[in-house]
């Protein structure tokens, strides 16, 4: 991870905005001329398509990394649907927060909705991330247990029969998924409830 350039401001404690449901609400709520922070917990880890002046591995509380968000294009079709990552309430999650300088802000979160937010089904949030110079304000995309996409509790079988079946535009859900672990370890980050996942799903050790 590089060394920090810049000190980070510390995040004062405030209330959550609303949740953006478009582009432009999403941009109104970052401060102009502020840097921007970025969390990523899954593809953005090892496909963030951004420049980064700085970036730290870094943890959220009150949410957790779940393999439980239906894909239907990407990594599934409509007759066989995949998975992706979500960041579902409660529990904390480990990943990185990356820092987009000023002048690149608003486009980084105009390609941020185009790739993450096709179909807004993902909550835009602001979260509190410890950087070694303090807590930093960063976007995350979330994902209601209420929502369509939200897979609900899956069994093992379940999990077996998206692994070996599943596939979209950008690969299989199980290429997906094991690219995310191998990042993640690459970070010195050890998921083990996403080995254990991947283990079973496969019958291959991870």
């Amino acid at each position: 991870m590089p060394p920090s350039h810049a000190s980070a401001p510390e995040c004062p404690a405030r209330v959550a905005p609303p949740i953006a449901r478009t582009l432009a609400a999403l941009q109104a709520q970052h401060p102009h001329g502020q840097d921007l922070w970025v969390f990523g917990y899954a593809s953005l880890i090892w496909r963030p398509e951004f420049d980064a002046l700085e970036t730290h591995r870094t943890h959220v509380h009150g949410w957790h990394r779940a393999l439980k968000m239906w894909s239907r294009i990407n990594r599934g079709s409509p007759d066989c649907p995949g998975l992706v990552f979500a960041l579902l309430h409660g529990g904390s999650c480990q990943g990185l927060v990356y820092r987009v300088a000023a002048s690149e802000a608003q486009g980084t979160l105009a390609r941020l909705w185009a790739r993450e937010m096709p179909m807004t089904v993902y909550e835009p949030r602001w979260l509190p991330c410890p950087t070694p110079d303090g807590t930093v304000r960063a976007l995350a995309f979330t994902l209601p247990r209420q929502s369509p996409s939200h897979t609900g509790k899956l069994s093992p079988d379940r999990y077996r029969e998206i692994f070996a079946q599943a596939t979209g535009r950008f690969g299989s859900t199980r290429e997906y998924a094991e690219q995310t672990l191998l990042a993640l370890r690459a970070q010195g980050i050890e998921d083990r409830a996403l080995a254990r996942l991947i283990s079973q799903a496969t019958g291959r050790i991870h």
